[in-house]
């Protein structure tokens, strides 16, 4: 065994016996420790992680979302944080409900306040006690959480400035695509000339 794969499973087991309340499993996949945390006393954690010294996990490297709407806990928010001091990495996991709230840590990491903004726009997730909680990304009027898996792909309106109006106007997205055939087996199709690679050369 790998002594860096050696040494996260001992940092997991220990984090597991400190943080048993925080803690309800983790496993070292790929060459990273993940562990699934519980959501209320994410702030706590992460703050014993970054003062910890078997630990010491003190850069936020980023905060994202993942949506499952099959389940009934549907997001899994992600947290990735990087020991410079151990040379370790680590990702938490906290599931949600589509409803539920998650502690913001801004106050342990102030860095996390804009991760925890796109996370709020892209995915409508809430996070309580966040100092400045609005959209980052999308427009003021925007509707919706584009990175859920049931927001529809065309998006809902589209915004341009409109000359003739001398002004900012919103119109519902309407995306027509004629019906294309592609030739799977010539990369260079359209070309008019021979390229490497094209498998119908020889019938030209």
């Amino acid at each position: 065994m790998p002594l860096d794969i050696a040494a996260l499973e001992e940092l997991g087991a220990t984090i597991e016996l400190k943080r048993p309340d925080n803690v309800l499993a983790w496993d070292v996949t790929h060459g990273e420790l993940n562990i699934d945390v519980t959501p209320s006393g994410i702030a706590d954690f992460v703050e014993f992680l970054r003062t910890e010294p078997t630990c010491k996990f003190s850069s936020l490297v980023d905060i994202t979302a993942v949506d499952y709407p099959e389940r009934p806990k549907r997001f899994d928010v992600v947290y990735h944080f990087l020991s410079m001091y151990q040379n370790q990495r680590i990702r938490l996991r906290a599931a949600l409900r589509e409803e539920e709230m998650i502690p913001s840590i801004t106050a342990v990491h102030p860095s996390a306040n804009w991760f925890e903004r796109e996370v709020f726009d892209m995915f409508g997730i809430i996070f309580s006690g966040h100092p400045d909680l609005r959209r980052i990304l999308t427009d003021y009027g925007f509707r919706g959480y584009p990175l859920r898996k049931d927001f529809p792909t065309t998006g809902y309106t589209e915004v341009r400035y409109d000359e003739a109006a001398k002004r900012v106007v919103y119109e519902p997205v309407k995306l027509v695509q004629e019906y294309r055939q592609f030739d799977f087996m010539s990369p260079w199709e359209g070309a008019e000339y021979i390229l490497p690679g094209d498998d119908k050369k020889d019938a030209k």
